[in-house]
């Protein structure tokens, strides 16, 4: 194919992708009468059970029964106090996906599943011994079974993490905006507005829970609860304790602001105390090692050669 008809199929691409666009958008843009739409509406057909079930998604048709049909395995050799603590580590995590701790369990039961009868099935087929192959398939029975919990760690740990590190920032956005003179609710949804992370994800959830009729006590013991942050629940605590006494919002949140601000310091002093503990092992296995080559290499030789 010569350069020129490489040049023309382009051109040629380009033009339809222009046309194909400028049609979309026309069509977009027409006017749609109302009645014709109440018409359309007025004359559809009630969907039976069985096509309700099939417009809903891939996840909630297939996946997720099969994950609570999976938990029921892993459920009858876990306590129900494993439930609960199970229960408050994903709402620590921030409940990623919407999962609860059935469809967690499930997920745990399918990974240990997959990896060991994966492994299984090719010492099956590669026609070596079988009691290896068991050996490794119950190995990586337990490694697919615990692999989810540390996942889950991880996350914990640093949705934890993000949180400690915003609060500072948002409680000194929060005095400011109740100094200015606005109340609590209003600057709590300035800092939803200013910033989105995790803790401002919270702060959203609180907010609703607040405007849902839930007293303000309760929402913030509750997010204390899910988040488990030892900061906020100083800050919650606090500012709880000055809505019971009557004590002035502006001045909790000026002396917690401050409070928080020489935590985030400590913390960095810690971190800073703890590099060189850290450097220690890379140094001796990585740097050093490299470091006696580059040096005594060159007399290497000559040692040999004296002895």
């Amino acid at each position: 194919m010569t350069v020129e008809v490489v040049a023309i199929v382009i051109i040629i691409m380009i033009v339809c992708s222009l046309g194909l666009v400028v049609l979309g958008y026309r069509r977009a843009n027409q006017d749609i009468v109302i009645e014709e739409r109440l018409n359309q509406y007025g004359h559809r057909q009630i969907a039976s059970l069985e096509e309700l079930e099939m417009e809903q998604p891939f996840q909630d048709r297939v996946v997720l029964p099969v994950l609570r049909r999976l938990s029921s395995i892993g459920q009858r050799f876990t306590p129900r106090s494993a439930m609960d603590g199970l229960r408050q580590e994903l709402a620590e995590a921030g409940s990623p996906s919407g999962i609860g701790p059935t469809e967690y369990l499930g997920i745990r039961v399918a990974t240990a599943l997959t990896l060991s009868g994966m492994v299984f099935l090719l010492f099956l087929l590669s026609g070596a011994e079988i009691l290896l192959g068991m050996g490794l398939a119950g190995f990586l029975l337990l490694l697919g079974y615990m692999m989810p919990g540390f996942w889950l760690k991880r996350r914990i740990s640093q949705r934890k993490k993000s949180v400690q590190q915003s609060l500072p920032d948002a409680i000194d956005l929060l005095t400011i905006s109740v100094e200015s003179g606005l109340g609590f609710d209003p600057a709590l949804a300035r800092v939803i507005e200013k910033w989105d992370n995790e803790l401002t994800r919270e702060f959203g959830r609180m907010l609703s829970e607040i405007r849902m009729g839930k007293s303000r006590r309760e929402a913030m013991r509750e997010m204390a609860k899910r988040v488990n942050v030892d900061d906020l629940n100083v800050f919650t605590s606090s500012m709880i304790q000055a809505d019971q006494l009557g004590v002035s919002i502006s001045q909790v949140l000026r002396v917690q602001s401050k409070q928080m601000r020489m935590r985030r310091r400590q913390r960095a002093e810690e971190q800073a105390h703890k590099a060189p503990v850290k450097m220690l092992f890379p140094m001796i296995f990585l740097i050093f090692p490299a470091i006696y080559i580059v040096l005594l290499g060159p007399a290497i030789p000559r040692l040999l050669e004296a002895f």
